[in-house]
């Protein structure tokens, strides 16, 4: 297994609860779990992301209210949104923003995405994209 070089870990208030929606909803799998510690470890693509169920001893700088991870969002790149969209209206889940397309640009060129963002179970907005191929800025 390679380690991304960056993985959140996301205290949850109901870890099976956040293990079927990330699996059965947005597509991660499981590479590995510890029951035991209420822990899950989860990849979809390139992406990776620990889920922790929450407990008094965990790293927390504060008390937890939800939603949790206010001020953050996490941009999980994904080959097609269209099955993942599919899977979230069928599960009754709202979309926090509708998919969209956006361009961002980096000196001379615009990198394309379409996105939508959900909220997880405990409120973590996620912001899911499928990329466009590069244009040049216009103007």
């Amino acid at each position: 297994m390679e380690w991304a070089a960056l993985v959140p870990e996301l205290i949850c208030s109901d870890l099976a609860g956040s293990i079927r929606f990330y699996c059965d909803v947005l597509g991660f799998r499981i590479r590995f779990e510890r029951p035991e510690d209420g822990f899950a470890y989860l990849e979809l693509g390139g992406a990776q992301l620990m889920l922790e169920q929450h407990s008094p001893e965990g790293w927390l700088t504060g008390p937890l209210e939800p939603p949790f991870g206010r001020g953050i969002n996490f941009q999980i790149e994904v080959d097609a949104l269209d099955p993942i969209l599919e899977r979230i209206r069928a599960a009754g889940v709202t979309l926090f923003v509708e998919p969209r397309t956006s361009w961002y640009r980096e000196g001379e060129i615009e990198h394309g995405q379409v996105e939508m963002l959900v909220q997880d179970p405990d409120g973590y907005l996620l912001r899911l994209v499928e990329l466009l191929p590069e244009r040049p800025v216009k103007g």
